[in-house]
């Protein structure tokens, strides 16, 4: 709190929003270190007699990439779904920075400061890109529907503020140009980093990412690892699912493994990709690594 009432912070920090970069979050312990900004608590799932998740439990610290990797069903979207609301755990729960997250209200999620990208995208098509980022930013905005109908003086500014946001956060992820397209028309790349800059809208803290480089070319995958990791360097904690592995590995602190609904591994990079159980799970029996 004490640092909010300096005034080279509030100035650095003003910066930062005038360039379209996400607010930095907090989440550390006293003496500087990142603290745990979310665990997940023994989740378990089931879809009739599917089990999607089991005793699932992991630590994701505040200020890093954490990549959630997998065979497909290994239950890695059911898991984003679960955090942010999609569907109740049938067991367990998510702490986030060190308090329960309520489970199956979405919007509560978001209020705390949680937001998503969808592994099939899901954007408003028929709206601008401008529009789209707008629509996130409304999450955060606090003009009741009396003061928009009515067109009051709050309601004016409020609208002036987020519209100059939504066009840094375009520019903040590489596509300010394309600001009134349609979103319908814009090519995949661009919608993927249209649905970044929507979530990015709503404040967050931890920005879960559903595999964002599918159907990316290797240039535009070079192009969303710098994103990502400015996201994070700019203060924003990063929960990345991604089938491109080496995406993953290059890019992520910290990895989880999933398989049949249940956690194999967790740990950097060099030392996941090399374990048994995540090779065997990857490629079967007999590969050296994985790569």
């Amino acid at each position: 709190m004490a640092a909010d009432r300096d005034p080279a912070h509030a100035a650095a920090r003003d910066d930062r929003r005038d360039a379209g970069a996400p607010d930095p979050a907090p989440g550390r312990t006293p003496d500087g270190a990142p603290g745990m900004l979310l665990e997940a608590r023994g989740i378990a799932k089931r879809f009739g007699g599917l089990t999607a998740l089991a005793d699932v439990s992991l630590g994701i610290r505040a200020g890093e990439i954490y990549g959630l990797i997998g065979p497909n069903g290994a239950g890695k979207t059911t898991l984003f779904d679960v955090l942010t609301g999609t569907h109740a755990p049938d067991r367990g729960e998510f702490v986030f920075d060190g308090r329960h997250l309520p489970s199956g209200k979405p919007h509560a999620v978001v209020e705390r400061g949680i937001a998503r990208t969808f592994q099939n995208i899901r954007l408003f098509r028929g709206l601008s890109a401008l529009e789209n980022v707008k629509a996130g930013r409304h999450a955060r905005t606090r003009t009741g529907i009396w003061g928009a109908l009515a067109r009051s003086r709050r309601a004016r500014e409020e609208e002036r503020l987020t519209t100059e946001r939504a066009h840094a956060l375009l520019d903040y992820v590489g596509i300010a140009r394309l600001a009134g397209v349609v979103s319908g028309n814009l090519s995949y790349g661009d919608q993927r980093r249209l649905e970044i800059a929507r979530a990015l809208a709503t404040e967050p803290r931890l920005l879960a990412l559903d595999e964002p480089a599918a159907g990316m070319n290797a240039t535009e995958t070079a192009l969303l690892r710098r994103l990502i990791e400015r996201i994070r360097d700019d203060g924003v904690t990063v929960l990345l699912i991604e089938h491109d592995v080496k995406l993953v590995m290059g890019v992520c602190d910290r990895i989880a493994v999933l398989d049949f609904g249940r956690k194999i591994a967790e740990d950097v990079p060099a030392i996941v990709q090399r374990a048994p159980a995540v090779i065997e799970a990857y490629l079967g029996r007999g590969h050296p690594h994985v790569s």
